[in-house]
């Protein structure tokens, strides 16, 4: 497995990390525990060292999973989890948009609680999850600088924040990695965002590069989602948004057959093409997807394949919004 730094802040991990959310959260019915124990540690075997997290994810449910499947293998591993939301009401978001929190003693509250759950003594990555309009931002990487200095986090980082929040964030405490939704089907941090990072020297963590699953060629007009998957909410999985964003998926394939790869594949390799500070973190519950993801990391794509997806992607629009209004007002703050 390769390996990639994120930013200028030596953290280095592999150059795909996964993403765990699914796991207990979000993606239909909580998967059989033992079975993620089991991918979580064969995904280690597989050269990952980058799992992502967080305390609302359950709520809790899923860093306890990371905790107990990755606590024997500490010292070959990076977690990442996140603060921001307040989990004594609905985390989920089915009464309005999720209540945010990041008062600075809801922080420090949420970091010793995570640490517990993951059965580690210090978190690697400690991201915002949403950036909390009621809390100063320098207020917020002041608190997180706090746990810096006592040994409980390594690492700040930021998920959804807009350019000013970013640099006023990092003016306090260096910011070490931006989580963002990117991928061939969401690019907007390409028009701000990117050149930022770059110039400030963080690193980006997109996650749902396969545009939650859409991306891989299994979704189509036709597919029924489970009452507890939050994609049937999703304005851009309307079975109208489905057949009309197909278009994506058919430019992937052709890419892929000519490749000898699979859609998925191609999707990620052009996210790891695009910038080497890049780490995508692709969200599975099944081995056979585990071992597809990571063959991305090798599968080469040259700039003529490069100009020739950009080029055939820029003709094709994308049908419907990411998110439902409330919780598309909750990024890019």
């Amino acid at each position: 497995m390769q390996k990639r730094i994120l930013g200028k802040s030596g953290l280095e991990v592999s150059a795909l990390g996964l993403g765990c959310m699914g796991m207990s959260f979000s993606y239909g019915p909580p998967k059989d525990k033992k079975e993620m124990v089991s991918l979580l540690r064969t995904a280690v075997e597989r050269g990952i060292t980058f799992f992502d997290t967080a305390e609302v994810y359950g709520p809790f449910t899923n860093e306890e999973l990371v905790g107990e499947a990755l606590s024997p293998l500490r010292d070959q591993v990076v977690i990442a989890t996140k603060f921001g939301f307040d989990t004594t009401v609905d985390p989920r978001g089915t009464k309005g948009a999720p209540v945010l929190n990041s008062r600075p003693e809801n922080i420090k509250r949420v970091a010793e609680a995570s640490l517990k759950r993951l059965r580690i003594d210090v978190i690697d990555l400690f991201y915002q999850h949403r950036v909390d309009p009621a809390v100063p931002i320098e207020d917020v990487a002041g608190a997180v600088k706090d746990l810096i200095r006592e040994g409980k986090v390594r690492h700040f980082g930021l998920s959804e924040a807009g350019v000013q929040t970013i640099r006023r964030a990092h003016a306090v405490q260096p910011v070490t990695a931006l989580q963002s939704e990117y991928s061939l089907w969401w690019r907007r941090p390409e028009e701000e965002v990117l050149p930022v990072l770059e110039e400030l020297g963080i690193g980006l963590v997109p996650y749902s590069p396969l545009g939650k699953g859409f991306l891989t060629g299994k979704i189509d007009a036709n597919t029924a989602f489970d009452s507890t998957d939050f994609r049937a909410t999703l304005p851009r999985f309307t079975p109208e948004a489905r057949k009309a964003n197909q278009a994506m998926v058919d430019l992937l394939g052709a890419i892929a057959a000519r490749k000898n790869a699979t859609p998925a594949q191609v999707a990620l390799a052009w996210l790891l093409a695009r910038k080497p500070w890049i780490v995508p973190i692709p969200g599975t519950t099944k081995l056979h997807r585990l071992d597809e993801n990571i063959g991305a990391v090798a599968l080469q794509l040259n700039a003529d394949d490069l100009r020739e997806i950009d080029s055939a992607a820029a003709k094709i629009t994308v049908e419907g919004a990411r998110y439902p209004e409330k919780l598309e007002q909750l990024t890019g703050r």
